[in-house]
């Protein structure tokens, strides 16, 4: 089993975000995590072996909130003993050396930071509270206080006008050298202060053609100095793919509790109320905090299989390519090698509508 927390706090919404997040001055980190075990008391938990917190902004909960959540989950296991891996996402502003060492102290063995660009101006424009000074600071604590297992996050394909240098950025990262990191290309969500902007004509969606060039490029560039992209948006070093994503890629059962917090136990996919006081109340007066579920069928359930397998290096038994449109193998976005079908840098660019394609086969 692996276990995700969701904890939906944040200083302020960035301008591309559409997550479950409640801006907060203050941090109701008791009661968060007194719901928290009580929605945790609700299941009976299995073996950990990872645990992720995400959010929101996990790392404005107090060390001394963390420590607790993760004590306490522990004790309501059926055998307590410590997740192999533990990751909590952070802010680089909220990373101190006195942050480090408590978080390690806490369990806490993977941090996956959010930087998201190495440019000041890319950063304002993004809403970010930290500047590119404060990711690098942020990750020599880490390794002071002996967390290795350290992952970063950037986006690409923005708009033109900001004139973002993605080379730098890379670059940026590579002399960091963390252990993995995640790039994930810029989306138009509805509702977002991003989408407003674009719907007034203050900025511009971004471009297919750079999107497609920047994602090729970090491939070529991050190869060279010994990343692997495992997944199609994820690159590390020998030996540090994230475990806790991989569950999610490779179909294994999953626990999420808290606000939004998404589970599935092999055929059935839940997720809880969205807004931070809906869970609050529900939980609090001892009610299910799921909002519903989905069963899936055997036909949805061999698509989700198809489309998890090809986000993967690992792709596909060969039989799969059956499944596929001739013009993806015709045209070098899926090759097979050993047996196994899997997609180019190429194709990984062209996953959603490969597998839109397949759907209707």
């Amino acid at each position: 089993m692996h276990l995700y927390v969701h904890v939906p706090f944040c200083q302020r919404r960035c301008s591309y975000c559409d997550f479950s997040i409640a801006v907060r001055k203050r941090i109701p980190a008791r009661d968060f995590v007194d719901l928290i075990l009580n929605e945790a008391r609700q299941v009976r938990l299995a073996d950990l072996e990872t645990i992720y917190l995400g959010g929101g902004t996990p790392s404005l909960l107090p060390p001394e909130a963390i420590s607790t959540l993760l004590h306490e989950l522990t004790l309501l296991r059926r055998t307590p003993r410590a997740a192999r891996e533990v990751t909590l996402e952070a802010n680089p502003e909220d990373v101190t050396p006195d942050h480090a060492i408590a978080w390690r102290a806490a369990g806490i063995n993977r941090v996956s930071l959010g930087a998201q660009s190495f440019d000041d101006t890319v950063l304002k424009w993004m809403h970010r509270s930290h500047d590119a000074a404060q990711t690098t600071r942020a990750v020599q604590a880490l390794r002071d206080a002996g967390i290795e297992n350290i992952s970063l996050d950037l986006i690409f394909g923005l708009p033109e006008e900001l004139q973002r240098n993605w080379e730098r950025d890379l670059d940026m990262l590579c002399s960091l050298l963390p252990a993995h990191c995640s790039l994930y290309g810029l989306t138009v969500e509805p509702r977002t202060p991003l989408d407003r902007w674009i719907s007034r004509g203050a900025t511009r969606a971004p471009d297919d053609d750079r999107y497609a060039e920047e994602y090729l490029t970090a491939h070529e560039r991050l190869s060279v100095v010994g990343y692997q992209f495992y997944e199609v948006s994820n690159a590390s070093l020998p030996g540090f793919r994230s475990q806790h994503n991989s569950a999610y890629w490779s179909g294994r059962p999953f626990l999420g509790l808290g606000p939004a917090a998404h589970s599935f136990d092999g055929t059935t996919r839940r997720w809880n109320l969205r807004a931070w006081e809906a869970y609050r109340r529900a939980v609090a007066e001892g009610l299910s905090a799921v909002e519903s579920e989905e069963r899936l069928t055997d036909e949805q359930r061999e698509l989700e299989a198809l489309y998890l397998g090809l986000r993967t290096v690992e792709g596909l038994p060969s039989a799969a390519l059956r499944r596929l449109p001739p013009p993806f193998a015709a045209q070098g976005w899926v090759v097979v090698e050993d047996g196994r079908v899997r997609c180019t840098p190429e194709g990984w660019l062209r996953l959603d509508s490969l597998v839109m394609q397949a759907e209707t086969q």
